[in-house]
């Protein structure tokens, strides 16, 4: 069996809490989405903990609903897609930003797809790459440093 669980890092040139804005307001995650998967999400739906859920639109036109499974503030926030209205499939986005000393922060996406149980979505979970999320990180990075 293949991996199943694909990372990238890097160390951004910005604070975790400007960095993290980026990442839990939905409306902003297609302008740094390094897989242009993303067409958009509306306004008002930063999350705020475990349990949140917010809607996104996909480039394809397909409505996701995100579900939160993890959360800190500043720290951390993963979620599970799935198309609106179904059970999740089991696959999870996760962001993990460390603070450090300098004012830089230390940025890991990971993508985990170990519990994905819907065989028609394996191949493309297959297909992600961890040069695919470093092209997420490299764009999160970008913004942030604006």
């Amino acid at each position: 069996m293949s991996n199943r669980i694909v990372a990238a890092s890097a160390t951004v040139a910005a604070p975790a809490e400007d960095i993290f804005e980026l990442i839990a307001d939905p409306s902003q995650q297609p302008r740094w989405d390094g897989n242009d998967n993303l067409d958009h999400a509306d306004q008002g739906q930063r999350v705020r903990a475990v349990g949140d859920v917010f809607v996104m639109t996909n480039a394809n036109g397909k409505v996701r609903e995100n579900h939160i499974v993890a959360f800190e503030e500043g720290r951390c926030i993963a979620w599970q897609p799935a198309p609106a209205g179904d059970p999740v499939p089991g696959h999870v986005w996760r962001w993990d930003l460390e603070p450090n000393d300098d004012g830089t922060t230390l940025v890991t996406h990971t993508y985990d797809w170990s519990a994905l149980t819907d065989e028609s979505r394996l191949a493309k979970a297959a297909s992600m790459t961890s040069e695919k999320l470093q092209a997420s990180v490299d764009r999160l990075s970008a913004l942030a440093g604006q």
